[in-house]
């Protein structure tokens, strides 16, 4: 079981957020997140917040060792080849570190307010789908290439985005629990099969809260294999994230 961090970037100033992912590292996280929001996700939409993708570039320098990524960045925000561009450029700043995740979004308001299309949930299902076809194109045209195969990380509950989890994800992230989680798994599952690919070459991911001695060995037993702690700003407490990192090495040891 691998644990993560997703750092809120809302409602901090930015050096609050620098020293949150740096403390996150020297903890023991394997990945750090962030996310693809204009907004905080509170009612306060007014309170201080910053872009993802350009915070991403400065964390691959102020880090070293931990993955990091957004949980997700939303399809329709960026122009797919352009968005391969600026993964493939982080990628190389981190040192190969960068984790690309991909999501078909879900606050309407929010693109509204920046100008942005935000269709039904199918029409954004589809857009992800080509999003995801010409992501891998664009990698396997750039130059320099990436360092590796960036993993690509699909956010997808529903048949359709599992069925695009199954064809282009190294890691499912899943906000499905208990026999939802187990029944949309086994989905996946009959979806590789049906593209001739191995299932156990898919990184099972969500978020957790809880005590990790009582909630983790269900969640290992459901097939997950990630974990992500979310911490929220101003404060960035990490006491439920130690809890994990603890329960982890427990059972590494």
């Amino acid at each position: 079981m691998r644990v993560a961090v997703q750092i809120a970037q809302e409602l901090a100033d930015y050096d609050v957020v620098r020293r949150a992912a740096s403390e996150a590292e020297a903890l023991g996280v394997d990945a750090i997140f962030n996310w693809d929001h204009f907004f905080p996700l509170g009612k306060d939409r007014a309170g201080k917040h910053f872009e993802c993708w350009t915070m991403l570039g400065a964390w691959a320098e102020s880090t070293g060792r931990a993955e990091i990524g957004a949980m997700v960045s939303c399809v329709s925000y960026r122009n797919p080849d352009l968005l391969a561009d600026m993964a493939r450029t982080v990628d190389h700043i981190s040192g190969g570190r960068l984790i690309l995740g991909i999501g078909a979004g879900f606050r309407d308001w929010e693109a509204t307010e920046y100008g942005y299309e935000f269709g039904t949930p199918a029409q954004r299902v589809r857009e992800m789908g080509e999003a995801l076809r010409r992501i891998e194109s664009r990698l396997a045209r750039l130059n320099p290439p990436p360092t590796r195969r960036i993993p690509i990380l699909v956010a997808a509950d529903g048949p359709r985005a599992l069925r695009l989890a199954a064809r282009h994800a190294d890691i499912w992230h899943t906000f499905a629990d208990g026999e939802s989680l187990s029944r949309k798994s086994r989905q996946l599952d009959d979806f590789c099969r049906e593209l001739g690919r191995d299932p156990a070459e898919i990184e099972r991911s969500s978020f957790v809260e809880g005590d990790p001695w009582e909630v983790g060995p269900e969640l290992l037993r459901r097939g997950i294999g990630m974990v992500t702690v979310i911490v929220y700003g101003p404060e960035y407490d990490f006491g439920e994230l130690r809890r994990w990192l603890a329960w982890r090495d427990e059972r590494t040891t």
